[in-house]
């Protein structure tokens, strides 16, 4: 099950994602940076529960949205200039990825 392909590619979002918000400014850290780390973990935890779960398009559903939260956020943080541009573009293909695994 965790070897899962959307599993695997969650998790090499996470692995690339939660180093690059250490960095955000201090003053992000704690707002910005902290939720983005919450949305991403949240997801990761949704497709868990969706794939152990009887309700599952419950579950997916709100992976589905966090997902979205996620995609907001990121772009936030490239427009503030947290993500460089090249950042942004490798996180967009990894959640793009994610998210056609989601479906």
């Amino acid at each position: 099950m965790q070897e899962s392909p959307i599993f695997v590619k969650s998790y090499d979002l996470l692995q690339w994602l939660l180093p690059q918000l250490a960095k955000f400014p201090k003053s992000q850290r704690f707002m910005l940076a902290e939720r983005i780390g919450h949305v991403a973990l949240d997801f990761y935890e949704l497709i868990l529960e969706a794939a152990l779960a009887s309700e599952k398009a419950a579950r997916l559903a709100q992976a589905d949205l966090a997902l979205a939260k996620l995609r907001f956020y990121i772009r936030l943080s490239k427009d503030l200039k947290f993500l460089s541009p090249q950042q942004y573009a490798h996180c967009g293909r990894l959640i793009a990825e994610v998210g056609r695994l989601l479906g």
